[in-house]
């Protein structure tokens, strides 16, 4: 299995879909109209980061701080681990997460100087099987805008994943983390340690 080649767009979605928290919210999202207030604290700072004019050092300090600011990281690393999370041992499950925490913040957070001077804007939310779906629309410079729905959880209250004009965040992340499994014959640890470099 050969890892995904990820179009502007795919890295836009997976950008997004990578900012996001180890760091609760005061309070839960337990209706659709908090869910899209925690989105628009999301968007705002993603803006905020797209504006900065930061060097690119700087930026991926900020989506890692984002990142973990805003995201249920175990669900989403226990998601691109998939199936091989069953034989993880807990150690190397929290070792993995935090290996992927940095490794989509370098990865995305090198290719976010593609989208200055556009924008993330909140258009509405509805609710979904035991979560909220936060809709918006991305701008991008000179280029048409298209849709982006964020999924935020009803019990814990953060984001969780991202569709990106029917492209699903989680799914395409397990695809790439397989595939680095896949390279090194399964091992685990291995994968964890090029992880840490990676991106």
């Amino acid at each position: 299995m050969k890892p995904m080649l990820l179009s502007r767009r795919g890295f836009a979605f997976g950008s997004l879909a990578a900012l996001a928290s180890t760091t609760a919210f005061p309070a839960l999202a337990a209706t659709a109209a908090q869910a899209e207030a925690l989105v628009g604290k999301l968007v705002k700072d993603i803006n905020t980061v797209i504006a900065s004019g930061k060097s690119e050092s700087g930026m991926i300090a900020d989506f890692e701080r984002i990142f973990k600011k805003y995201a249920d990281l175990p669900t989403i690393a226990a998601t691109a681990l998939g199936a091989d999370g069953r034989r993880a041992t807990s150690a190397q499950k929290k070792a993995f997460t935090d290996a992927f925490t940095g490794y989509i913040s370098r990865k995305y957070g090198r290719r976010f100087r593609e989208f200055i001077g556009g924008e993330i804007r909140v258009t509405g939310s509805k609710s979904v099987k035991n979560a909220f779906e936060v809709q918006g629309i991305m701008t991008l410079r000179n280029e048409a805008p298209f849709d982006v729905s964020f999924f935020v959880g009803q019990s814990s209250g953060k984001f969780y994943n991202l569709y990106l004009e029917g492209v699903n965040m989680l799914l395409t992340e397990r695809t790439e983390i397989g595939a680095m499994l896949d390279k090194r014959r399964g091992d685990i640890d291995a994968m964890i340690a090029d992880l840490r470099k990676a991106g």
